[in-house]
């Protein structure tokens, strides 16, 4: 089964248990897909979904700080209930130590050799590490690996 047809029928089970809230988390999250499929003009596969999933859950992320920052706990919240449901969607997100090891073996074959090639390193990682690991957290280790502060 796609992971968009899991979405819908998750829907559809939110919608026959009245789950208000999880049903307007998914419902917001098969609007972006279909948004991207109407914009791009394309039919999304599952590395697709995923992306726009990525998307969704890093918006909530922002929001939830901001709201948080602004004292706002109830809408705080809301955003990481959301980001709860969603993230159920994205494949499983591997360790610190196996980000490293991909860190270290993305240097040794790109030959990099300090903090200028950090882009040469990320683009590397960010074909072999999307989906499974926060990007941010990724640049984190390379940057730390490249400096020798880490």
């Amino acid at each position: 089964m796609s992971l968009k047809t899991r979405i819908s029928d998750d829907m559809k089970a939110a919608m026959k248990a009245r789950d208000s809230q999880r049903l307007s988390a998914v419902r917001m999250l098969l609007a972006a897909i279909k948004q991207r499929e109407v914009d791009e003009r394309i039919e999304l596969d599952d590395a697709g979904v995923i992306a726009v999933v990525e998307r969704a859950v890093k918006q909530r992320k922002d929001a939830a700080s901001q709201y948080e920052a602004a004292g706002r706990e109830d809408l705080a919240g809301n955003e990481r209930f959301e980001i709860e449901v969603l993230s159920a969607y994205l494949p499983a997100q591997l360790d610190d130590a196996a980000i490293a090891e991909a860190v270290r073996a993305a240097i040794e074959s790109t030959g990099a050799s300090g903090p200028a090639d950090m882009g040469r390193v990320m683009g590397q990682l960010k074909g072999t590490l999307a989906g499974q690991a926060d990007m941010s957290l990724v640049s984190t280790h390379v940057r730390r690996a490249l400096t020798g502060k880490g």
